[in-house]
């Protein structure tokens, strides 16, 4: 487990900017700010958020998916395959203000893949220069191993943001759900929001479209041993058919117009696509249960 911090120069250059150095006034403000009330709803509304981050707001719905996931202050919050940070740049300022503990569960170290070596380092240099903001963030494994996420029973919320569909055909799924439940004390919640594939519609064993059945992830966490507690249609997005020619990714914000390492299709029409927006979801709460 490794903990992102900033460099010490970095740290005073930082204060010191922010007219915190040898200020006593600054130093009361700062601390008062720390006690005021800090709401899921304020962290989404940060000014840190870029523009780009803020603008799928209203196809992720971030304020109404974390309260429906539990999130509260003080709880140890882990994050599975966190990406470029879109969730991570808003539960973690609302843990480190409400005396909570955030985990970011990525690639593991030893994995050799260039893209996950990149995507471990971008994702600690963003994080990296602002703890004040984002507090210490410790950055575990995602590997299904005993341990890997969190030392097992600390976690009260677990996180996943469309990664599943990564999972199965990778073989991993069934482990990483296991490490799940280990990690989560009794009672303790596992989230998760995927691309919602239509009942009607066969699934690909290896998900080469990135939707997946509902049914297949209950069945998953089930044998994992969670139970279904509630299941919601905020994410939900009725104009998407699921039938694209890149996959999810031909929809917003990938937005495919050739296949995967392939140069964009500058004549490929994405008026349709564009219109649909982000892709259809369904959102799980799971929880462990207390005995």
């Amino acid at each position: 487990m490794s903990i992102i911090r900033p460099k010490a120069g970095l740290a005073l250059c930082a204060l010191a900017l922010l007219g915190f150095a040898g200020s006593s006034e600054a130093g009361e403000n700062a601390s008062a700010s720390k006690t005021q009330p800090f709401s899921i709803q304020d962290s989404v509304e940060g000014d840190w958020r870029s523009e780009a981050n803020q603008a799928r707001d209203p196809w992720r719905h971030p304020s109404e998916t974390l309260a429906f996931f539990g999130l509260e202050p003080g709880m140890t919050v882990v994050e599975a395959s966190p990406g470029a940070g879109w969730y991570t740049e808003i539960i973690a300022p609302y843990t480190n203000r409400n005396g909570g503990r955030f985990l970011a569960a990525g690639f593991p170290k030893d994995d050799e893949r260039r893209y996950a070596q990149r995507s471990r380092q971008k994702f600690q240099e963003n994080f990296a220069d602002r703890p004040d903001l984002y507090g210490p963030i410790e950055v575990t494994e995602l590997s299904g191993s005993e341990g890997s996420v969190a030392p097992a029973g600390s976690a009260d919320l677990i996180l996943t943001f469309r990664n599943v569909h990564n999972w199965v055909p990778a073989g991993t799924a069934d482990s990483i759900f296991a490490e799940f439940f280990r990690a989560l004390r009794p009672g303790g919640v596992l989230g998760v929001v995927e691309h919602r594939l239509p009942v009607e519609t066969t699934e690909d064993p290896d998900l080469s479209t990135g939707y997946i059945h509902e049914s297949t992830v209950i069945q998953m966490a089930e044998r994992a041993g969670f139970v279904l507690e509630a299941s919601s249609d905020i994410n939900q997005n009725t104009a998407d058919t699921a039938d694209h020619p890149y996959g999810v990714w031909t929809l917003p914000p990938t937005s495919l117009s050739a296949p995967f390492r392939k140069d964009p299709d500058p004549n490929f029409d994405r008026t349709s696509y564009d219109a649909i927006g982000e892709s259809d979801r369904f959102t799980l709460r799971f929880r462990k249960p207390k005995s």
